[in-house]
């Protein structure tokens, strides 16, 4: 059983790696993805998202090794704080 801490499905794992996060509009922007997990990542961004649009994010791997994650998201929560906007992200598809 999960303590207090932690009752999310899947654990969440500290990042903080470049991003390139694409909108609807075919717009890309680099970011900072915090944190990753099965089901979300969480984003610094420089501009605001609406939430519920639809983005594509590619992040490059450490090595050469791993091929960059992609991934389609929905945007669950965009909050500004003191170096821009923190996004939530649902993760819709794996590419």
């Amino acid at each position: 059983m999960k303590d207090y801490s932690e009752k999310r499905d899947f654990y969440r794992m500290q990042v903080n790696s470049t991003i390139q996060i694409t909108d609807s509009s075919g717009e890309t922007i680099t970011g900072i993805c915090q944190d990753l997990s099965a089901a979300g990542m969480q984003l610094q961004v420089d501009r605001p998202f609406p939430v519920g649009a639809e983005v594509k994010t590619v992040m490059e791997a450490a090595g050469d090794q791993f091929p960059p994650l992609e991934t389609v998201g929905e945007v669950l929560r965009c909050a500004p704080d003191e170096s821009g906007y923190i996004l939530g992200i649902n993760i819709l598809e794996v590419r």
